[in-house]
């Protein structure tokens, strides 16, 4: 029997579940106005439950078809599905996506702590040619690099530190070098740029193993172990006529490109020779405050800088051609010819050999532009047996000899020195005067060891005198 409602929502909900008909049909029989189902034959309550069911089966039925015959809900129920998968698709191709990326990002990783692919826009064409030329290197005795990697564990630095030193920028925040001015002893001011410690050893290294392993020609003395001022004035003492010519700007005209063919002539791979090219160049350089920070903007290509210790020797190699063409002639007109740095000097001590004077600065001319250099204009001396002959400031008319007038110079500091003390003194451009008399004392020492050791003997009462001033 079915209970009765107990609230009017429950009569509700008994009516929707059924008909309205059956549910009066069962609180009929619930209260006893009508026989309880199977007692009345043709009991008129069957049909009323069958109309009942049947009645519900339609409204399924109808549901099921507005369901299934709404085009709108369908369209809306579709994008909603089309919507979902496409979003598990975007996630899944993001997914993806980052997946690559990280692995490319190691990848990239991996590549950059093995090899050096890029140095910076217009000097990284070369860098994925790694193949030297074993002959030429072992003919040298040179080591034996090929790729950046070797380079690095050569130099005993990781290859991002050797990419660091390597790289070229217009535009930088950092700067290898310090850059300052020195008076030069002729008037005006020499450019210096001295390497900071990272990169001067590199340079160094290069130096070491690589520079000083190549021989030279005799007439280079400037910047070589057992050879000097001295050395290169020695050739010419006592001669008819003494020829001095310096190379104008001599190691800004040297530019990174024929840095770079040394090394891919010593037999270096385009990966090497560029790297080493880089780390031995710089451009000038204009420093710029922008913001509270520095940057340092490119004002030239890169040429060799005037205080790096690889300079020196890189010009002597680049020489080597020009030297053999310079002493080719000379000796064909009957002249010595030597070079020290950027001075090149010719002299002869057969007095006949005077009328070649005009074909030794002609044939200098020619030469020395051919090979992409330029002779500096006001500094052109023909120096005779009457005149004081100099070399690299050494005087060569009878035997090597410091200027007369410079030793009397010098001889009146030392004695006002010991007089009055170093107050108000000065020697030469230097800050430091002791430092100063002590170098040229040991110039004139290594010239003319006579006079040199007289100086060296009232330089060290100075010092003995002064130094413990100071301390």
């Amino acid at each position: 029997m079915t209970e009765q409602p107990r609230t009017r929502q429950d009569l509700y909900d008994r009516i929707r579940q059924t008909s309205k008909d059956e549910f009066i049909l069962d609180e009929m029989i619930r209260l006893g106005f009508w026989a309880a189902n199977g007692e009345i034959p043709n009991d008129p309550a069957d049909e009323i439950r069958r109309r009942g069911e049947i009645q519900r089966e339609l409204d399924t039925l109808r549901a099921e078809n507005r369901r299934l015959y709404d085009e709108e809900a369908l369209k809306k129920a579709a994008v909603k599905l089309r919507m979902a998968e496409s979003r598990r698709m975007q996630q899944e191709t993001k997914e993806r996506r980052e997946r690559e990326r990280q692995a490319r990002a190691a990848a990239w990783s991996a590549q950059q702590e093995r090899e050096i692919g890029y140095l910076g826009e217009g000097v990284s064409a070369g860098l994925n040619f790694t193949e030297s030329d074993l002959d030429r290197l072992q003919q040298h005795r040179l080591p034996i690099l090929h790729t950046a990697a070797d380079l690095a564990i050569a130099m005993g630095i990781t290859i991002g530190q050797l990419r660091f030193l390597a790289f070229s920028r217009r535009v930088a925040t950092i700067s290898h070098y310090v850059r300052f001015e020195i008076p030069k002893k002729t008037g005006g001011v020499r450019q210096i740029s001295a390497p900071l410690p990272r990169l001067k050893q590199a340079q160094q290294w290069i130096l070491d193993n690589i520079l000083e392993q190549i021989v030279l020609h005799p007439a280079a003395h400037g910047f070589r172990r057992g050879r000097s001022i001295v050395t290169n004035a020695q050739r010419h003492v006592g001669a008819a006529v003494v020829i001095n010519l310096d190379l104008e700007n001599f190691f800004p005209s040297i530019s990174y490109h024929r840095v770079k063919g040394i090394f891919r002539s010593l037999g270096y791979s385009e990966a090497i020779a560029t790297i080493l090219g880089l780390i031995c160049t710089e451009p000038e350089v204009t420093a710029v405050e922008l913001d509270g920070k520095t940057y340092y903007i490119a004002q030239t290509e890169r040429h060799l800088p005037q205080g790096a210790p690889s300079s020196p020797a890189l010009t002597n190699l680049l020489c080597r051609r020009l030297d053999r063409r310079l002493d080719r002639m000379a000796s064909n007109r009957g002249y010595t010819y030597t070079r020290y740095a950027d001075d090149l000097t010719f002299s002869t001590t057969d007095s006949d050999k005077l009328r070649e004077i005009g074909n030794i600065l002609q044939g200098t001319h020619g030469i020395v532009t051919h090979e992409g250099l330029t002779l500096h204009p006001a500094k052109t001396r023909v120096l005779r047996q009457s005149q004081q002959q100099e070399v690299t400031g050494v005087i060569v008319n009878e035997k090597l000899n410091v200027d007369r007038a410079a030793l009397r110079r010098f001889r009146a500091t030392l004695y006002q020195i010991e007089k009055d003390g170093l107050a108000g003194k000065q020697w030469g451009q230097g800050a430091d005067l002791l430092q100063s008399i002590v170098g040229f004392a040991n110039y004139v020492a290594m010239v003319n060891p006579t006079k040199g050791r007289e100086f060296l003997a009232i330089v060290h009462r100075i010092q003995n005198k002064y130094a413990k001033r100071r301390r």
